[in-house]
């Protein structure tokens, strides 16, 4: 028998593929929580994604087991959301669930009463008891039973659990102070050793990353490594950034068939990832490659980059220039199956040239990953080549030819699920790696694609009102645009104003920092609340300030307000920005790997930020000269003549027929000189 539900309706592919439960699903709004009220039944809100593997697994085992729906739907109002599109609602009962158990994940099954306050929760629960884990159908039974007989104490436990979740948000609140000290004398320099040493207690010196497994790519750490080389010359930080790019490259975690990331490895070698692809991952690491081969410029950080961004535009771009989120895991209801390899298949397609791919890639009969393959190297090209003694050219030839034969193969294969919804904040992060993938390699089409996807996505999520929204699917935009989305946008429009000197980008950021001020500021505080102040439907308006999968909204505007305070001469952006960091600096200092766009930030405190203006005819080569450059504590702006409308570009008219390059502090600039190699002398090392 075919069930339909309301999801019917929506948008979401996460919520579609729900859609025809017998679980009589409601999508999170009016309909559903006035029903509740009304019935006086509690509320379940079930939370996941598409590319989520246990979220599919609860369907299959729960949601789809019609005596399961039966009782769902008698005893309580079932709400679905996608996380991706109300990462404010997964946040606050997010929060609430690691408050009542001490851990977390999804699919995030959580228990309200009719007035929204969560009183028990859970992840993912079984069909039938297991490993002393309650199956789903003595959890339902249970809570309902509890939710009729002692009401009383569940209303004073979910009451106790909001007030838990507002004094825990409760930080920066009264903050606001005068700082008369500039932020080199706040922020000291020897904590930015302090902090190295504490990432570098957690480093994985062998295999790369930090931490033991699950490994997630912590791209944020990774950055600051690299920074912190910048400022110090310290090669052990050189040396373990690069060690965890090498073998992120090496391993099952990138796509060594099609490129691309997958999430995370659930192992330590980075061989068998969790194999979905995250539009975010992929944005954040084409990030942190460009950083690394602008320092290096060893060519594997410009293969990765290329290869990724050919993955990006072959899978997950849309035909208006918009990304989409994500690519599941699962195919067939087996999980890595489009991705993995037996050796026969291999032999059959590459016929005289599977020997060699599959002693190069850990191919195997018995497998080297749950009785299949994952490819993957083991043994550095120039290692292998030299043992076995084959001419490099040759080979990477032969490895480039078979690669395609398998992606030719694979594409053949039923595909993983695309989530095709397009996300503000996502976007913004890949149209950033697109600038900085263009300033590391000079490849002008990256460029062309940050330009079209940003034109799209002002056209597309904007209103007539100045304000976006979050999410955008079949020609239609919805739900208010939340802080990362706005902080990701802005960052992103500083960064192609860098590449492109169109000075329309950085008035466009500058209006949206007017906007998060406006609407996501809370009285007495620094901080940046992470929804507007006219969202409705919250228990608690919450403020991040830590980095998950995604950078924290809060830093980069920290990081935004410091730049275009600068940019545009604004003493109390700039002040902001201090004071946000000042806030959290013993916390940072602490715990690095957590927050570790505020220890960039930091660092670039310490000194302050440099200014480069570039002015004359041929500013357009000297910029790209300059981009190619490692140089993140640098405001670049640039043009064929001077702009009284930005201090960094006023007043400044070389002679006739020249091009210079200005390099200014507090807009005091030292004697320009056309030579772009005489900036990166003059900033190449900072003595921190």
């Amino acid at each position: 028998m075919l069930y339909t539900n309301r999801l019917l309706s929506e948008t979401s592919p996460y919520l579609q593929q729900h859609a025809h439960n017998p679980v009589d699903w409601y999508p999170w709004g009016d309909e559903a929580l006035q029903k509740a009220r009304l019935e006086d039944k509690p509320i379940l809100v079930s939370i996941g994604y598409s590319s989520c593997h246990w979220c599919h697994v609860m369907e299959r085992e729960s949601f789809e087991d019609v005596q399961v729906a039966e009782f769902m739907n008698q005893h309580f109002i079932n709400i679905k959301i996608d996380r991706e599109e109300r990462p404010d609602l997964d946040h606050v009962y997010m929060d609430a669930l690691q408050a009542m158990t001490g851990s977390g994940g999804w699919p995030l099954n959580v228990f309200l009463t009719p007035d929204l306050k969560p009183f028990y929760g859970g992840t993912y629960f079984p069909p039938v008891k297991l490993h002393n884990r309650s199956s789903w159908r003595e959890i339902l039974f249970a809570i309902s039973q509890t939710f009729k007989e002692k009401r009383a104490e569940v209303e004073t436990q979910a009451n106790q659990l909001v007030q838990h979740l507002k004094d825990a948000n409760s930080f920066g609140l009264a903050q606001k102070q005068v700082l008369d000290l500039p932020a080199e004398e706040l922020f000291i320099k020897r904590q930015a050793d302090v902090m190295f040493a504490n990432i570098m207690q957690s480093a994985d010196a062998v295999w790369g990353g930090f931490g033991k497994a699950p490994k997630f790519p912590q791209t944020f750490t990774i950055r600051y490594l690299l920074q912190y080389y910048y400022f110090t010359q310290n090669q052990t930080a050189l040396k373990q950034a690069c060690l965890s790019l090498d073998k992120m490259i090496d391993g099952g975690i990138y796509d060594q068939v099609g490129g691309g990331f997958a999430r995370y490895s659930t192992d330590i070698e980075w061989l068998a990832p969790h194999f979905e692809k995250m539009l975010y991952d992929n944005a954040l690491l084409v990030i942190v490659l460009s950083d690394a081969y602008k320092i290096t410029k060893q060519e594997r950080y410009k293969t990765a980059i290329t290869e990724t961004l050919q993955f990006i535009e072959r899978e997950m771009t849309s035909s208006v220039y918009g990304f989409y989120s994500a690519l599941d895991a699962d195919t067939e209801g087996v999980e890595g199956k489009y991705y993995t390899w037996t050796k026969k298949e291999i032999e059959e397609l590459l016929k005289e040239d599977a020997d060699l791919f599959c002693s190069f890639y850990d191919i195997s009969g018995e497998g080297n990953w749950e009785h299949v393959n994952i490819p993957r190297i083991v043994q550095s090209r120039d290692e292998f080549c030299a043992v076995h003694k084959l001419n490099t050219d040759v080979f990477d030839s032969v490895m480039k030819n078979c690669l395609l034969k398998l992606l030719k193969a694979r594409n053949k294969r039923e595909k993983p699920l695309l989530d095709d919804k397009i996300i503000l904040g996502w976007n913004a992060l890949m149209n950033s790696a697109y600038s900085k993938a263009f300033a590391a390699t000079g490849i002008e089409a990256y460029r062309t694609t940050a330009i079209n996807n940003m034109e799209f996505l002002l056209k597309t999520f904007q209103n007539g009102e100045g304000v976006f929204s979050h999410v955008y699917k079949d020609g239609q935009a919805k739900h208010s645009a939340f802080l990362d989305d706005y902080a990701f946008l802005i960052q992103s429009l500083i960064h192609l104003q860098e590449i492109t000197s169109n000075t329309v980008w950085l008035e466009k950021a500058k209006d949206l920092v007017t906007v998060v001020i406006r609407f996501f500021s809370e009285p007495d505080s620094d901080y940046f609340c992470f929804t507007p102040d006219s969202q409705p439907d919250m228990i608690v308006r919450k403020k991040e300030v830590y980095d998950g999968a995604t950078p924290s909204g809060n830093a980069v505007m920290a990081a935004n307000l410091l730049y275009l305070g600068t940019v545009y001469d604004t003493p109390e952006w700039k002040k902001q920005s201090v004071r946000m960091l000042d806030g959290l600096k013993e916390t940072v200092v602490k715990y690095p790997g957590s927050f570790g766009v505020w220890s960039a930030l930091y660092l670039n405190m310490i000194d302050g930020l440099n200014e480069l203006a570039v002015v004359g005819m041929d500013f357009a080569e000297k910029r790209e000269a300059l981009l190619a450059f490692f140089l993140p504590d640098v405001i670049l702006q640039s043009g064929e003549k001077e702009d009284s409308k930005f201090p960094l570009l006023a007043g400044k008219t070389p002679p006739f027929g020249e091009t210079l390059i200005y390099l200014c502090r507090n807009y005091s600039c030292q004697s320009p000189t056309p030579y772009p190699l005489k900036i990166k002398e003059l900033l190449s090392f900072k003595g921190i």
